[in-house]
């Protein structure tokens, strides 16, 4: 057994349509295809050109609120342990290689969203960290040289 690739992550969510807005407006992902489970949700893929879902989805957004058979189907997150947050585990957070540096810092800066921006020592990586409306952390890593470029002049 070999594995691949990373196919999806899901998120737990009392708010859906904040989530969706999130990956929509800041990261360019859109809503498509999804079997028809016993809960609310939403799988995000990433765009064609014309703005179309493209490949396979990338963020599974199960909705929370209610009882909607989220607990029959996927089990119950309720009884987590002390110090650990309810749900499978600890996760620091999710990266996606990205381009366009330029033109998010002046996406998050127009809407005044909070963001960390950070460079790896020895090597030409340009990091910039969101929070998702759940807490999770959210890593843009923009590698390019016209990204780095705009980088210096930000």
């Amino acid at each position: 057994m070999k594995l691949e690739s990373l196919d999806h992550y899901s998120i737990r969510a009392a708010d859906v349509s904040a989530v969706q807005n999130f990956y929509g407006s800041l990261l360019g992902l859109v809503p498509g295809s999804r079997p028809q489970f016993p809960f609310p949700g939403v799988w995000l893929y990433r765009a064609d050109g014309q703005g179309l879902p493209v490949g396979g989805s990338v963020v599974h957004v199960i909705g929370t609120a209610g009882d909607s058979g989220l607990t029959d189907f996927l089990g119950d997150k309720s009884g987590a342990t002390e110090g650990e947050a309810a749900g499978t585990g600890q996760l620091d957070h999710i990266a996606f290689r990205a381009s366009g540096l330029a033109d998010m810092l002046a996406l998050l800066r127009g809407r005044g969203l909070p963001f960390k921006e950070r460079r790896v020592p020895g090597m030409d990586l340009h990091l910039l960290f969101l929070i998702d409306p759940c807490g999770l952390t959210v890593e843009l890593n923009y590698t390019s040289a016209e990204d780095l470029a705009a980088a210096t002049v930000a």
